[in-house]
């Protein structure tokens, strides 16, 4: 193995620098007499000054060494005593060019007791550079303050510098013939993206390939101070012979841990930006902090925060006794047992009582508090290992700056929360509880509210008795999110409840419901108006009759239904899509199919069915897929198969599921009578409709009421209303008596006079029914009462009026 470095006065010429790089000067020696006279001329005398011996000896020193800009001699130069020397002069060399040498005369005994003088001459540029060269090594290896080690192939120390000594405290003497990796253990190599590896490989790599590694972070303690890190920047480079052989490497290195540890504050603000509030979930926000800071810039750290906060009150209407919730905490257990834990308490206390930041520079705690738009939400503290540095004025600067950000991303959670438990509250208020049991019909339903950032929306579903035992069905999805689109979505829900109060058909309820939108969300006539939510709400309406089995429905914008038969195939109906409400001016279309027994409708919002990973087609095919198959018996069970298959988790956007299993009427419990234009055919339809009172074991009194409703509406049917005349009772539940007739003029009730004859006959049945009304259909009209099976008692006046029955 060749030794690089025996001692400080070895130094080795670094990779890539020529032989003249540090030169060896020329030193050429002559003997003269006692006059000056040459009397012998070395080989390095004809390659300094360019003549040959034959050229100078027996010549004067004078003539050969005279000065080229003066003409002086060397004699004339020259001192007295037994050594002399001469200063750079310019001296022509035997091809005329002029050299600048350094001379210096020696007394010499020549024998005999004869004496001469012995010339010693230098190039004196030569010898200058020769001598910056070694001031340069010295002052490498003695002043220097960047750090120098040189390793032999094998990556062995072989000689450190003396800043090095300084720096971590080794001396040569102990560096020596050992690996960095023994001398500090605990030591790393930092890459680009915290990796580590070892000085080791580096310097084998370099020595092998001989390219140059610039700028590799070392981060160690050092004997001097164990308890604390510092970062080097390090670069490694070749070093060889003359002939080029690599005999070692050399690693320049400098202290960079101030310029480090201000990277590394930037670089965690700028990581905080990303990572800090990437929910609106308060307890998610406070454990992001904490997973930031721990263990780059803290030992442990933990966020408290007002317990109201969390249920997103607003914090500045707190009383002073506050209930503190840990709802993050972090710990580098490498350094948990050196870390004062028991100042936790006191200090955060103290943060709290005072509302400012507070330190305890002895158990190296720092609490600081949670404040947002001037109120204070909370406290972060933060704590180090007694061995680290107690936080310095620019690292409670750092902590500041991230406490805020984390303060805003918790106000703004919070205001969140507050405003989805006040969407959510208002829309489960305005949503049905409980839907109606309907003749006919089996009905289940689901509703998710959404779990993302969105908040909760505007979806809706609703069953609507209506009369004949028909029900209405629907379902629809307001724009939007929060409080505004659960107050809209209330507001289109009454609406739709209203309209379908008037027996409309779907497609004529959809164009109504699309007038009213497109008014009332007309443009804004100031800039302060907020656009209104209901414009481009999406709404599906059905009506199912379980008379006739049939089912006529109408959409605007919204998905279609899916209908799976009793045998277990699910399609999707093909019905008209419509435009979404609020466009305004815009027909929509009916559709009518026939259900068989047994069949199931299920209608639906797009959050059951799309969300960011999957697209709506594919999840209409995932819902058919999902309904699709034998009938399980309860439409509860296949509403949670539905919810389960397609929302393994809480869903993104509001999703809703209304399914309905239809079911057909005996038709022993219901009956129709054609009856004539004829005043005399009023008793026939009491009659026959009281046979069939008997058969169906109704008692006298709900009888009775029957038969007053059956001839007074038959009667208005005959003499105001024309053929055709029919007359339909239903049993189911309640008693429904029906007469239609071929008008179109809406009956309606008035207050008699006492002295008129006639005019009480609507008044009546609207006392003696549970309700009445009138639907019209494209033949003419049809008016509808339900009787109670089991009447009230009757009174026997009306508004102070007596009658008689």
């Amino acid at each position: 193995m060749t030794s690089i470095f025996k001692g400080r006065d070895q130094p080795v010429r670094p990779h890539g620098r020529s032989s003249s790089a540090i030169p060896t000067p020329v030193g050429a020696t002559a003997v003269l007499d006692q006059r000056l006279r040459f009397t012998g001329w070395s080989r390095e005398a004809e390659e300094l000054f360019g003549l040959a011996s034959e050229e100078v000896l027996g010549r004067s020193a004078d003539a050969v060494l005279a000065d080229a800009e003066t003409g002086v001699g060397v004699s004339a130069a020259a001192g007295g005593g037994v050594a002399w020397s001469l200063g750079p002069r310019p001296v022509r060399r035997g091809d005329g060019r002029p050299v600048s040498v350094s001379l210096s005369l020696t007394r010499l005994a020549l024998g005999a007791g004869a004496t001469g003088w012995l010339l010693t001459a230098m190039d004196a540029e030569l010898a200058h550079r020769e001598a910056i060269g070694r001031a340069m090594l010295d002052g490498l290896d003695r002043e220097a303050p960047v750090q120098l080690v040189v390793y032999d192939t094998d990556a062995r120390v072989r000689w450190i510098n003396a800043a090095i000594e300084k720096q971590f405290g080794i001396l040569l003497e102990d560096a020596a013939d050992r690996f960095v990796k023994d001398i500090l253990p605990q030591g790393e190599v930092l890459g680009e993206e915290g990796t580590a590896t070892s000085v080791e490989e580096i310097v084998q790599r370099v020595a092998r390939t001989g390219a140059p590694v610039i700028d590799v972070r070392y981060r160690s303690s050092t004997h001097l101070d164990p308890h604390h890190e510092r970062v080097w920047s390090c670069s490694y480079f070749r070093l060889q012979d003359d002939d080029g052989r690599p005999i070692g490497v050399c690693e320049a290195g400098l202290d960079i841990t101030d310029r480090y540890v201000a990277r590394q504050r930037l670089a965690l603000l700028s990581r905080a930006s990303g990572s800090i509030g990437r929910t609106l979930d308060i307890r998610r926000t406070a454990q992001d902090l904490a997973e930031l800071v721990v263990p780059e810039f803290a030992d442990a750290v933990t966020v408290d925060i007002i317990e109201a906060v969390l249920s997103g009150q607003e914090p500045q209407h707190f009383g002073t006794h506050l209930t503190l919730c840990q709802v993050a905490h972090r710990t580098d257990h490498a350094a948990a047992k050196d870390t004062a834990y028991d100042a936790l308490d006191t200090v955060r206390l103290r943060c709290l009582a005072e509302n400012a930041p507070a330190t305890d520079a002895a158990t190296h705690v720092l609490a600081l508090p949670l404040k947002a738009r001037g109120a204070t939400l909370g406290v972060v503290a933060f704590a180090r290992s007694r061995h680290a540095d107690p936080f310095d004025q620019e690292e409670i600067q750092l902590a500041e700056e991230l406490v805020s950000r984390t303060a805003v991303c918790l106000d703004n959670a919070r205001r969140y929360a507050r405003e989805h438990a006040t969407a959510l509250t208002l829309q489960r208020d305005l949503l049905p509880r409980t839907l109606p049991q309907q003749p006919g019909v089996e009905v289940a339903h689901r509703y998710l509210p959404a779990a993302g950032p969105a908040g909760v929306g505007g979806d809706w579903y609703d069953v609507i008795p209506l009369s004949g035992a028909r029900v209405g069905l629907v379902v629809g999805d307001v724009a939007g999110h929060g409080t505004g689109a659960a107050a809209t979505m209330g507001r289109v829900r009454t609406t739709v409840a209203a309209l379908a109060a008037l027996d409309l058909a779907p497609d004529e309820l959809l164009a109504r419901l699309d007038d009213l939108v497109a008014r009332t969300g007309a443009p804004p006539s100031g800039p302060a108006e907020a656009e209104d939510q209901a414009l481009g709400v999406t709404c599906l309406y059905a009506i199912y009759d379980p008379v006739s089995r049939h089912c006529v429905m109408a959409r605007a914008g919204h998905l279609p239904p899916v209908l799976v038969t009793a045998d277990g195939h699910a399609e999707l109906v093909d019905l008209p899509a419509g435009p979404p409400l609020g466009l305004g001016g815009l027909p929509f279309e009916c559709s009518a199919i026939e259900l068989s027994e047994g069949t199931t409708l299920a209608l639906y919002t797009d959050g059951l069915v799309e969300n960011r990973h999957t697209d709506i087609d594919a999840g209409v095919r995932a819902l058919c897929t999902a309904l699709a198959g034998p009938e399980d018996g309860q439409l509860d069970k296949t509403c949670d198969r539905v919810i389960t298959s397609l929302l393994p988790q809480l869903p993104e956007d509001d999703a809703a599921l209304l399914l309905l299993r239809v079911h057909a009427l005996a038709e022993n419990l219901v009956v129709t009578w054609d009856v004539a234009s004829d005043a005399g055919e009023v008793a026939r339809a009491r009659s026959l409709a009281l046979g069939q009172l008997a058969a169906w074991g109704v008692d006298e009194a709900a009888s009775f009421v029957v038969e007053l409703v059956v001839s007074e509406l038959v009667t208005n049917a005959i003499r105001y209303g024309g053929a055709p005349v029919c007359l339909r009772l239903i049993r189911e539940c309640g008693l429904i008596v029906e007469v239609s007739d071929g008008g179109h003029t809406s009956p309606h009730l008035r207050r008699a006079a006492m002295e008129d004859e006639g005019g009480r006959g609507l008044f009546l049945v609207a006392q003696l029914t549970q309700r009445w009304g009138t639907r019209y259909t494209p033949t003419g009209k049809t008016i509808w009462t339900e009787v109670s099976p089991v009447p009230a008692k009757m009174p026997g006046t009306f508004a102070g009026e007596q009658f008689e029955l």
